[in-house]
């Protein structure tokens, strides 16, 4: 589930927790009903300082964060829940399209409802469409080819407590305006994790077998990196080579550069002969679905790529902890053991939201800085502005300026979308 703790160790680690604990959304006009006061939260105890930042060609700075959702400006047949989390943005002709989920709690639900709103300022929103099935929608994913917008989403189950991928619908916006309604678009069962345009082609990570994350059952999901030019037929990159890691990878992103070879990042959460955590893989320009792929004891969940002047930026999940692991490298126990161990040390642990800069001669990704985030948070999506090396960054978390909580803890209160604005400045 991306973006989320395991339903059944998220639940059982939050027993002594109610099941409306909130988190104080540090304003008194917050737009979300029922929340706690701050002292009500068990906090976590003093965390440890951030990894020291590496940056590279750029000093990176942060210019403005405001929040956006619950906020002024969104139109009236908008309604934020408490859980307003899995987002993405797109520029399309002029106008900044943003869709996002909103939920009682950030768990699969049968009340979840995708609301997408545009706007030519980012400040007034103008109301898109509204998205329901009586199911859980999530991963909603903008694709900007030519003239037409296609928003991708993908379908999941109705229980709390299990994961269970349906597959993916699309919807489209017409010359006119209006928006198609949703249909199935590729196989059952898929989850799309990223939709990106460069020039005229699309191209698509989806995965399948998601279905096992949680199952904990060690049957291997698949990885397939997938072109379209048409919004509806996705076609392998390379013919041959439909799928390009199996294993436990699933959310994969991947930036290009200027020569055409690739850099992808792997969320490998379940596990599988090379560790746990995520892969960091490179491929050429000549054999783009044919990728090498390392180990990153570091589980860089919810990750969004983007290439700017010569070097490749990850924007994903950091885990507050002395080692920032997701592996707690125990090799001492079976792989069904370490998994369990791995996934109760990681929810029982804070987040941020980071930044990372890929380091071609260690071949590895390092830390640059946070974003203003805390508890339940991570699920970016950038865009470019007019102004070089200036990115606006859309994310979700808890209130960022309430109290630091374990993951399991935010995910059970309101959480908030957040507009940053960061500078690449040339050092």
């Amino acid at each position: 589930m991306a973006s989320t703790a395991p339903p059944r160790i998220a639940f059982l680690l939050c027993a002594g927790c109610s099941s409306g604990a909130a988190m104080d959304a540090g304003s008194a006009d917050s737009g979300v009903a029922d929340t706690a006061p701050q002292d009500a939260l068990p906090t976590v105890p003093a965390t440890p300082p951030p990894p020291p930042s590496e940056p590279g060609r750029h000093a990176v700075t942060l210019l403005e964060t405001r929040r956006v959702i619950p906020g002024d400006g969104l139109p009236a047949e908008t309604t934020a829940l408490v859980s307003n989390n899995n987002l993405d943005v797109v520029r399309h002709e002029g106008r900044v399209y943003l869709a996002w989920r909103t939920a009682p709690d950030h768990f699969a639900s049968s009340r979840t409802v995708l609301y997408v709103v545009s706007s030519t300022d980012e400040r007034s929103w103008r109301f898109e469409q509204r998205l329901e099935a009586a199911t859980d929608l999530r991963e909603p994913r903008f694709l900007a080819l030519g003239s037409a917008l296609y928003l991708y989403v993908s379908r999941l189950g109705r229980d709390p407590l299990r994961f269970e991928p349906q597959g993916v619908s699309v919807t489209e916006r017409g010359p006119d305006g209006r928006w198609s309604a949703l249909e199935p678009v590729g196989d059952p069962g898929l989850i799309l994790w990223r939709s990106r345009a460069v020039g005229p082609v699309g191209y698509l990570t989806v995965y399948r077998g998601g279905e096992h994350i949680y199952l904990f059952d060690g049957m291997p999901l698949e990885v397939e990196f997938l072109t379209t030019r048409d919004g509806r037929r996705w076609d392998p990159v390379e013919p041959a080579r439909r799928v390009v890691y199996r294993g436990g990878a699933s959310e994969t992103d991947f930036a290009f550069r200027e020569d055409g070879s690739l850099v992808t990042v792997l969320r490998n959460e379940a596990g599988d002969d090379s560790g746990w955590g995520s892969l960091v893989c490179t491929a050429t320009a000549a054999a783009p679905a044919q990728w090498r792929c390392r180990n990153d004891p570091r589980k860089f969940d919810s990750p969004w790529m983007f290439h700017h002047d010569g070097e490749v930026y990850l924007l994903a999940r950091r885990n507050v902890t002395e080692t920032g692991h997701y592996d707690l490298l125990r090799r001492d126990h079976d792989r069904l053991r370490q998994t369990l161990d791995n996934q109760l040390a990681y929810t029982n642990a804070p987040k941020r939201c980071a930044l990372w800069r890929y380091d071609a001669t260690r071949d590895t990704m390092v830390f640059i800085l946070d974003l203003p985030s805390r508890g339940d948070t991570c699920f970016p999506s950038v865009l470019s502005t007019e102004r070089p090396g200036e990115f606006v960054v859309y994310n979700y978390s808890s209130a960022i300026d309430g109290p630091d909580v374990a993951w399991n803890v935010g995910q059970q209160g309101p959480t908030f979308i957040y507009r940053h604005v960061l500078r690449f400045s040339p050092r």
